[in-house]
């Protein structure tokens, strides 16, 4: 698994280096017991080592063996760099402000450095350094072959042979061995190899067998618990320190990531759900890297912990012991030139401004839980002014403004989010007690949709306010709360064209003039129907009658109600509770809006991260329940099976663009291996139905995911695509909500190709080389599979696996690789300079976004736009095309016709359309009348040429290039400059 974290990657780098040293040592141990010679007293068990102990097996494992891995030589370079830098982090705090636990922790990197740097040189690692250490061939050795080739790998002993142990390990071992024997250095200098030395339990002679621990070996261990122990309770603080230290860097580089973000949706014209779905990636990561770094510190994982930890308890005193360092890298040499340094704002870049404003509203909520603010807090906050002019202002005022902002807008999204529950009691006289209601997604309101996009951040945060005045709520606040609380801020003051910075503090520029943050939800649901074929309630009124006509056609009253059911609760939920709430419009019981002076429906209109998210939702529930909805009727189907064989045999001269689209991006859909036939139309058809449901297999139409609505906890679930039988794909939205938003938690198999996720994931993919020709090439996997079946050689793929995170845009893209692609698609980020990697195959947690905001363009505007097709649209046009034809068809009284149409259902081997498309792609038996059905429908569709620009939600669609051209101007540095705190 990629780890995107420098305090993980430290943790991971540490565990394979001890299991690597603590298992080589053993080895040789076992070998010199087999060889009846007495070993030092250094066997390990536990998986655990202290330092000194690596540096006595180190001394041992360069007495026995010749060669070094060269990548245990990076692992130790690795770890000795990770706890250098956070050393000399440390000492610059213990210099500013003299701290006896900083200064007992400094001592203690000391000596982990020292003494490890001990254990690397006495294995050769100078002579490694001097003779080059990164060579290519050396960056493609596979950790975990280099480790487990230990276990059983055969050490150049005298007189002892790999056979020997293998056969009989067990004779090896003995019962007295300690599971933590401290290291011997001393004694151990003195043995020479091969020779017995007496030693506590007598002589042993040459061909008696010393006795070893029949216990657990360190090969039963899981690799992660491998792992060095400091002495006493300052290893544990070091260790606490680096990771407190590691998330709040990450923390503030994601932040600064996403302002650029943010900024090119208000300034650019940058999708706002893309600016939601990279930001809840960069909420995962930071949710992901705190669990997994604060497994080993139980209860120290709160942001007030952390916080309190980081500034020493006090973050005015904190103020100047961290400062943010600007380099200039020298193109030639790539050396690295201090150009200046900055002073963090330790309140603002550790976001302790953020969390304190939670807790004050928090509490002050909790005061009178009635949704109204104290008196107190009311001096504060009433009269928010959204058009405060920022530029004018001091930083304090910017901030006391901001301040106000956050309250106001948590009282509002608590009061929506909680209004169901508020109601039940004072409307209803039900008595929920506030502090005991499952608020979360899990709990059972969550079926009433109060909000899109949030639900999860708002249950949390509404928990916490309705806790009875006094609870302790500090320790339930984690970081990636309060991560998460400053991105929805920053969205909004950098709409309004205040950013900070951490070299250049508060920036100001002009508001965007036309920006709303609304802008993209309005016109996904085109509330005033100013754009025909485009915004989704117009589409619902629109198909909704001509599913009823379908029914009264086929004499089957509820044919369609499911449909029309699922597609009238949808359409309720996005008029009442995306982009506005009834909120606006006043709730009975609820107090008004706290933005009521201004506009009440600012819980919306002034958070461009709630319409970003709240829009990314909208549009994953959209293309989901159209692809449940196309999965069940036969018409999207037929027509593209029908489409495909006009085209093929020249009845439509030229595509049309709305088919030839759905074709190249769903092909498994429609197609039995994806792949649109040439010939035998009929059949291609028949085998893709029974190749899903049997030979009678017919098209449900009797309710929607009844088969799964048992197990589904919410919407999501419930329209879950793998109980589908034709339209399994997902769109990259729907991909990576299912991943929790952590798109290393997707399988291959699911990674779409073309993509820039595929693309990286092929720089971790494992290299090899053909022993014939010497020719490298990439591991099979899924994706490589998929890559070369879409035409690029190994070669390339090479170039492209070598190739992530280090292009600029002078590199050009292999032609293959171009020709590859399917027509009007880019590589997007492909050829733009990307951050450079501390090493091959690894991407920081900004690469990765900057990878998968593509992706995410590409799926909602850009070049494989699933999600930004209007399909219930596209089913109107469906529904009318056919009607039409079977409206010419009956004029005609055509023979395939009333053959279809006028038959009894019961002697149907399919229904009725089904019927008729079959016998019209039937090449094997002609029927009469099939050139006029195979003319008319020709015509048909030509009278109705569409393509994909005419049904989608937005005005057009992006380029690659535009986004790549706009991104990251005046607060990120540029690529011959870099940043380190």
């Amino acid at each position: 698994m990629p780890v995107h974290n420098r305090y993980l990657a430290y943790k991971r780098d540490t565990s394979h280096l001890v299991y690597w040293v603590t298992n080589t040592s053993n080895n040789i141990i076992r070998k010199m017991a087999a060889a009846g010679g007495e070993p030092p007293d250094l066997f390990n068990k536990s998986g655990s080592a202290t330092i000194s102990q690596i540096v006595s097996m180190s001394k041992l494992i360069a007495q026995h063996i010749d060669q070094v891995p060269s990548l245990i030589y990076r692992l130790f370079n690795s770890v000795i760099d990770a706890r250098s830098a956070i050393h000399a982090v440390f000492q610059q705090m213990a210099a500013y402000n003299p701290d006896p636990e900083i200064e007992k922790s400094n001592a203690s990197h000391r000596y982990f450095i020292d003494a490890l740097t001990e254990a690397f040189t006495i294995l050769g690692g100078q002579t490694w350094l001097e003779n080059g250490s990164q060579k290519p061939e050396d960056e493609q050795d596979d950790i975990e072959e280099v480790l487990i080739a230990n276990k059983f790998h055969a050490l150049a002993l005298d007189d002892v042979q790999a056979d020997e142990i293998a056969a009989d390990p067990e004779a090896l071992v003995g019962e007295h061995e300690s599971a933590s024997a401290p290291a011997t250095s001393s004694r151990q200098n003195q043995r020479s190899r091969g020779k017995g030395k007496k030693g506590k339990h007598g002589k042993k002679g040459r061909n008696q067998k010393h006795q070893m621990p029949k216990k657990v070996e360190p090969s039963a261990v899981p690799l992660e618990s491998y792992k060095i122990i400091e002495a006493g309770d300052s290893g544990l603080v070091t260790e606490y320190l680096m990771a407190v230290y590691e998330l709040l860097s990450e923390c503030i580089d994601l932040r600064a990531y996403l302002q650029g973000i943010w900024r090119d949706v208000a300034y650019e014209n940058l999708n706002s759900a893309i600016g939601g779905a990279v930001s809840n990636m960069a909420v995962s990561m930071i949710k992901r890297s705190a669990s997994a770094m604060f497994v080993e510190f139980p209860g120290d994982d709160s942001f007030d912990k952390v916080m309190n930890t980081i500034t020493r308890g006090d973050p005015d005193k904190a103020q100047g012991m961290f400062q943010l360092d600007l380099h200039s890298i020298d193109k030639g040499d790539g050396s690295i030139k201090k150009v200046r340094g900055v002073d963090v704002d330790v309140r603002e870049q550790f976001f302790i401004h953020t969390f304190h404003h939670l807790l004050d509203f928090v509490k002050d909520y909790q005061a009178t839980r009635s949704g109204k603010p104290t008196k107190r807090m009311l001096t504060e906050i009433d009269g928010w002014d959204p058009r405060f002019d920022l530029s004018q202002a001091s930083n304090i005022d910017r901030i006391k403004w901001r301040r106000a902002y956050i309250i106001n807008w948590l009282y509002d999204l608590v009061n929506v989010f909680s209004s169901v529950v508020v109601q039940r009691n004072t409307l209803k006289g039900q008595h929920h007690a506030y502090e005991k209601v499952d608020w979360s997604i899990q709990g059972p309101w969550n079926e009433h949709r109060r909000l899109f996009g949030l639900n999860e951040f708002a249950g949390f945060i509404t928990s916490l306010a309705m806790q009875k005045p006094g609870t302790n709520i500090e320790s339930k606040i984690s970081v990636h709360h309060v991560f998460q609380l400053q991105c929805i801020v920053d969205a909004w003051t950098v709409s309004r064209g205040w950013s900070i910075s951490g070299l250049k503090g508060h920036i100001i520029r002009t508001s965007p003039r036309h920006f709303r943050p609304r802008r993209d939800v309005d016109l996904f649901l085109d509330r005033e129907n100013q754009r025909f074929g485009r915004g989704i309630l117009q589409a619902v009124e629109m198909v909704k009658p001509l599913l009823e006509r379908d029914s009264m056609l086929h004499g089957q009253p509820n044919r369609h109600k499911a449909h029309c059911d699922i597609l009238e609760d949808f359409q309720f939920d996005f008029v009442n509770w995306l982009g506005e709430s009834k909120y606006m419009y006043g709730l009975k019981t609820i107090p008004p809006s706290r933005f009521s002076n201004s506009n009440a429906n600012g819980l919306w209109e002034y958070s461009p991260f709630l319409c970003g998210v709240g829009l990314m939702e909208g549009l994953e529930l959209a293309y989901l329940v159209n692809m449940v909805i196309w999965d069940r009727i036969p018409e999207p189907f037929l027509l593209v099976h029908l489409h495909n064989m006009l085209v093929q045999k020249g009845y439509i001269a030229k595509p049309v663009g709305l088919f030839a689209s759905l074709e190249e991006m769903l092909p498994t859909s429609f197609f039995v291996d994806g792949k649109p036939p040439a010939t035998n139309f009929d059949q291609a058809l028949t085998a893709r139905i029974d190749q899903t449901g049997g030979r009678r297999a017919r098209f449900e139409r009797r309710g929607i995911r009844s088969n799964v609505a048992r197990s589904a906890v919410d919407i999501h679930g419930l329209l879950d695509l793998s109980a589908n039988r034709f339209f399994t794909t997902k769109s990259n939205l729907v991909l990576y909500r299912q991943a929790e938003w952590d798109v290393d938690r997707i399988p291959d198999t699911e990674v779409s190709w073309p993509s820039l996720l595929a693309m990286s994931r092929l720089s971790s993919v494992k290299q090899i080389t053909d022993p014939l020709t010497g020719a490298r090439t990439l591991q099979e996997n899924d994706i490589v599979k998929r890559a070369r079946a879409a035409g690029i050689n190994d070669a390339d793929l090479i170039w492209m696996a070598s190739s992530v995170g280090q292009l600029s845009t002078k590199d050009p893209i292999p032609s293959t690789i171009l020709e590859s692609l399917p027509e009007g698609y880019s590589m997007g980020s492909l050829d733009a300079p990307l951050l450079k990697k501390s090493s091959p195959g690894i991407l920081s947690g900004r690469d990765l976004l900057t990878f998968v905001k593509q992706d995410v363009l590409d799926d909602v505007c850009g070049s494989r736009p699933l999600s930004s097709l209007n399909l219930v649209w596209v089913l109107a046009r469906f529904l009318m095309l056919f009607m039409q034809v079977e409206d010419r068809l009956k004029e005609l009284r055509n023979p395939l016709w009333t053959e279809a149409y006028e038959r009894p259902d019961s002697s149907l081997k399919w229904e009725k359309r089904v019927t008729l498309a079959v016998m019209a792609l039937s090449e094997s038996s002609q029927h009469h009348g099939q050139e006029e059905c195979l003319r008319v429908m020709a015509a048909e569709f030509e009278k109705s040429r569409m393509g994909w620009m005419q049904h989608i939600y937005w005005d057009d669609l992006a380029t690659s290039r535009e986004v790549r051209d706009r991104t990251e101007k005046d607060e990120e540095p540029g690529d011959d400059v870099c940043v380190s705190m």
